[in-house]
């Protein structure tokens, strides 16, 4: 079990943030990664519908021999992951919002949170909130078009540029003073969130906490592969692989997008 392959899922690319960490953490793991972009994005789904996708995703990676999933989506891990740790035999990682470092930072007592409104509205915030942001204010904002605009390579837009004045402009007159990325698809963002928000407000996402986590579990289960073999890395999406390519070819290891009828 040590050389089967960790296994990731998103409702897109976005989760590609996550791989980036486990990447430089775990540079000794074999790595499955499924982007469902032809149901992206989540946030807007029912609850019934993200966990039926995320079952889908679950039984493609299972069928890879995956060791672990890392649900690489807030919206899924904050909706799906209980069902999916009853249902199946496998250790399950979700991604859930940075609250807890950046209520226990915040000199302003104010922090900002940028995510999907199937996040904003899930049990899992609310209870995270409750633990960690006692005294804090919490200002919540929904990514509305984020993702999209995101998983059509428009990153660069004035569209995308219009949509984050809109939505920090608010939190910025509240005096926030850290800003949570309740999305995977949002560390995409930074550089231009930066240009926003200034060095008075410091961002903050999951993936480095994830790919610990991942790491610690892997150790506990007695599943790090120790061998330094051949690495596998296999990307897989259900819909246009060019926006995909066009991130993995950053890393400069020949990785390809292959296009799923899923």
């Amino acid at each position: 079990m040590r050389e089967n392959p960790i296994g990731m899922f998103d409702s897109g690319i976005g989760g590609i943030t996550i791989y980036d960490e486990i990447h430089k953490l775990l540079p000794n793991e074999n790595i499955i990664y499924l982007a469902d972009s032809k149901n992206s994005p989540y946030g807007g789904k029912s609850k019934e519908k993200i966990i039926e996708y995320s079952v889908k995703n679950t039984d493609f990676l299972l069928k890879k021999g995956c060791k672990i999933i890392i649900v690489a989506c807030n919206t899924a891990s904050t909706n799906a992951v209980k069902h999916l740790r009853e249902h199946y035999n496998v250790p399950f990682i979700r991604v859930q919002p940075a609250i807890k470092p950046a209520a226990l930072n915040s000199k302003t007592k104010t922090v900002g949170i940028l995510a999907t409104n199937g996040t904003l509205e899930s049990e899992l915030l609310f209870e995270t909130s409750q633990k960690f942001a006692r005294g804090v204010r919490v200002i919540k904002q929904i990514g509305e078009g984020l993702v999209s605009l995101i998983e059509s390579g428009n990153i660069e837009s004035i569209e995308m540029t219009n949509l984050l004045y809109k939505y920090m402009e608010p939190m910025l007159k509240e005096n926030i003073d850290f800003l949570v990325l309740g999305c995977t698809h949002y560390p995409f963002l930074i550089p231009q969130l930066k240009k926003i928000v200034g060095d008075k407000v410091t961002i903050i996402d999951s993936g480095e906490a994830i790919a610990r986590q991942t790491k610690v579990i892997l150790e506990q289960e007695n599943l790090i592969n120790i061998y330094n073999n051949s690495i596998v890395r296999e990307f897989y999406i259900n819909k246009n692989p060019d926006v995909f390519q066009y991130f993995l070819n950053s890393y400069n290891e020949n990785i390809k997008a292959v296009k799923l009828d899923f």
